[in-house]
C-alpha cells in the first residue's frame, strides 16, 4: 500500500466514523473500486485508532469530567454516564467477538453493503423526523444505554454505520440531535479501543511502515474535522444530506456489482 492510498483510506475512515455514512463500507469498497489490495479487517480497525485519538482529544474536557465524577461524585450526571457508556458497550463487544468471521467475509459483499446503506437510510430518516426530541445526556438511564448499545451491534454490518445506528436509537428514544451525536461519539471510544486491542495481534510487523503511519495520521486529523462538522451541523440541521448520499452510493454499488 502506498502513502497516497493510506491517506485516502484515512480520510474515508475519519469521515465515515463520525458522519452516518459507514466507515467500514467505504474501507471495504475503496480497494475494490480502485483496484487496490485489501489490507484486511485488522488494518481497518487500526485506522479506527486514529479516530479514537480524535475523539479523546476533541472531548478531552468531557472525559476528564466523566472520570473525575465517576470517582468522586458517582451519582452526578457525568459520574453516572461513565458506567452507562460501559454498559452500552457490552452488547457490541460480545457481538464483535461472536460475529468476527462474518464481519470479515459475508458482511463485506458489495451487494449486502448496498442494501444496508439504502435500508438503514430509511430507518435513520424515520428516527430523525421523530417528534419529542427534547432529552439531553443527563436523561440517559440504564435502559436507554442498553438500547443504544444494542443498536450499535447492527454496525458490524458495513453500510449500517455505527454513528448512524447509535444516533438513530437515541433519536427514537427522544434525545435532541446534538445530544444524540455527543452520546454516539462518546460511545465510540470503548468500542474502538476494544476492537483495536482485539485486532492488533493480527497486524504483521511489515505493515508497520510509512503508509501505516500516514493512514493513522490522516484518520486522526480528518476525524477531528468531521467531529466538529457534525457537532455543529446537528445543532441546527437534520441528517437528510447524509442520507441522500447513502442512498445514491448504495444505488451506485448495486449498478456496479450486481
Amino acid at each position: 500500500m502506498t502513502e497516497i492510498q493510506a491517506l485516502i483510506l484515512g480520510v474515508l475512515q475519519g469521515a465515515g466514523e463520525f458522519l452516518p455514512i459507514s466507515s467500514s463500507a467505504h474501507l471495504a469498497l475503496a480497494p475494490r473500486v480502485f483496484g487496490w489490495q485489501y489490507q484486511g479487517l485488522a488494518y481497518d480497525v487500526m485506522l479506527h485508532l486514529g479516530t479514537l485519538l480524535a475523539v479523546l482529544i476533541y472531548f478531552a474536557r468531557d472525559w476528564f469530567n466523566i472520570f473525575r465524577d465517576a470517582a468522586f461524585r458517582p451519582r452526578e450526571k457525568e459520574g453516572r454516564i461513565l458506567w452507562l457508556l460501559v454498559l452500552a458497550s457490552v452488547p457490541a463487544g460480545l457481538a464483535g467477538v461472536l460475529l468476527n468471521d462474518a464481519a470479515e467475509t459475508v458482511f463485506r459483499d458489495p451487494r449486502w453493503i448496498a442494501f444496508n446503506l439504502i435500508f438503514f437510510s430509511g430507518l435513520i430518516y424515520w428516527a430523525d423526523r421523530a417528534p419529542k426530541q427534547q432529552l439531553g445526556e443527563e436523561s440517559l438511564g440504564w435502559k436507554d444505554a442498553l438500547l443504544i448499545g444494542l443498536a450499535q451491534c447492527i454496525a458490524l454490518m458495513p453500510g449500517a454505520s455505527r454513528s448512524g445506528m447509535t444516533m438513530m436509537a437515541a433519536l427514537f428514544l427522544g434525545y435532541r440531535r446534538s445530544s444524540a451525536a455527543r452520546l454516539s461519539f462518546l460511545l465510540s471510544t470503548p468500542v474502538i479501543l476494544g476492537a483495536g486491542l482485539l485486532e492488533a495481534r493480527k497486524i504483521s510487523p511489515d505493515q508497520l511502515n510509512a503508509a501505516f503511519a500516514t493512514g493513522l495520521a490522516s484518520a486522526f486529523l480528518s476525524g477531528l474535522a468531521f467531529i466538529w462538522l457534525l457537532m455543529s451541523w446537528m445543532k441546527k440541521r437534520d441528517l437528510k444530506p447524509f442520507l441522500i448520499y447513502r442512498v445514491l452510493l448504495g444505488a451506485a454499488i448495486l449498478r456496479m456489482f450486481w
